[in-house]
């Protein structure tokens, strides 16, 4: 159903998710991240209400280790997969006897990778090696972890959605950008949202901090 790669940038202490799934929008129910807090990716039958839950437990100042084996005795976990990176660089994963098919999930350098319906175990390795290989943003070093994990099999069956989120330290995303359905490659879609919304990526960060040193916004009735 779901792969997934949570990761943090140790330049910047960006914290982002990508993740494709065979169910529609998984970008609305699927990732959870705070800015300077962490990020949490609930999938397999998934309870969108972890993610708040261990990102309340990591901003109290639980390891994700620790968080996440508050939560894991609770409601139905048995069915859950689960990962956790802290504002730190600290993993955790966890995935549960019901979670569905060829499963696997796995902690590398500031990431961690899981999956479910898996065409093959070896996904998810080569999501972190790809991501741990890959430079640039941190947007395009998840991109280049989805992309191996597809390479590699992906899910045993077709995906639909896919989506990209990543947080630096504003109140919200810098990059939010979600396929909710294509009928063939959405994480080859969401690639090309990310390269057309790349060059924009800052002048919407000046739009809301300073509007007066934004650049113009070349639509009726601006006249700058």
């Amino acid at each position: 159903m779901t792969f997934s790669v949570v990761a943090r940038c140790a330049e910047t202490g960006q914290l982002g998710i990508a993740i494709s799934s065979s169910s529609i929008a998984v970008g609305a129910r699927c990732p959870w991240l705070r800015p300077g807090v962490g990020a949490v990716a609930s999938q397999n039958i998934t309870l969108p209400s972890l993610g708040p839950q261990l990102l309340d437990l990591l901003e109290q100042g639980l390891a994700p280790s620790e968080a996440l084996a508050t939560l894991v005795e609770q409601d139905h976990s048995h069915y859950r997969q689960v990962t956790v990176i802290d504002s730190q660089g600290r993993t955790a994963h966890f995935s549960g006897a019901q979670t569905l098919g060829i499963h696997h999930a796995l902690s590398g350098e500031q990431c961690v990778a899981a999956g479910n319906m898996l065409a093959d175990a070896g996904v998810i390795a080569a999501m972190v090696r790809a991501f741990e290989m890959a430079t640039g943003p941190l947007a395009e070093r998840l991109l280049a972890a989805m992309q191996a994990g597809q390479a590699e099999g992906g899910e045993a069956g077709p995906v639909h959605s896919a989506a990209l989120v990543v947080v630096d330290d504003l109140l919200w995303p810098i990059v939010n950008l979600r396929v909710d359905w294509a009928d063939e490659d959405p994480i080859g879609a969401l690639d090309q949202l990310w390269q057309a919304y790349r060059p924009q990526l800052q002048a919407y960060i000046d739009r809301a901090l300073n509007p007066q040193i934004a650049p113009g916004y070349a639509v009726p009735g601006d006249e700058r």
